[in-house]
């Protein structure tokens, strides 16, 4: 089963901002997004909140997420956290679980 996270990085002075700009610029992100089983990993800026980023990431099922939190790239994530320490959230979803009540108010 798939499973998706929303992670809310959040610093002071626009660090979250930076880590995910380091993350997309050192080619870190992309080499999680080529990883066999991540089905997404997007950041996200919310617009009422300078100070954090949203990554949405999302993987085909937890062994294979397990596999990436023990793996060499996911140390190198950890190191830029601490580099700009960063506090986090997190938020797990089972997708396309909509229920009939709440389907009227998607517009496709």
């Amino acid at each position: 089963m798939t499973v998706t996270f929303n992670l809310y990085y959040s610093g002071k002075n626009h660090a979250a901002q930076q880590f995910a700009k380091e993350m997309e610029a050192s080619g870190i992100a992309d080499q999680i997004r080529i990883l066999d089983g991540n089905l997404r990993y997007e950041y996200f800026q919310p617009l009422n909140d300078p100070e954090t980023i949203l990554l949405i990431d999302s993987w085909a099922d937890k062994s294979i997420l397990d596999r990436y939190h023990n793996s060499p790239v996911m140390a190198q994530v950890a190191k830029l956290r601490d580099k700009y320490d960063l506090h986090m959230k997190a938020e797990s979803y089972i997708p396309n679980q909509v229920d009939d009540s709440e389907a009227k108010f998607i517009r496709k």
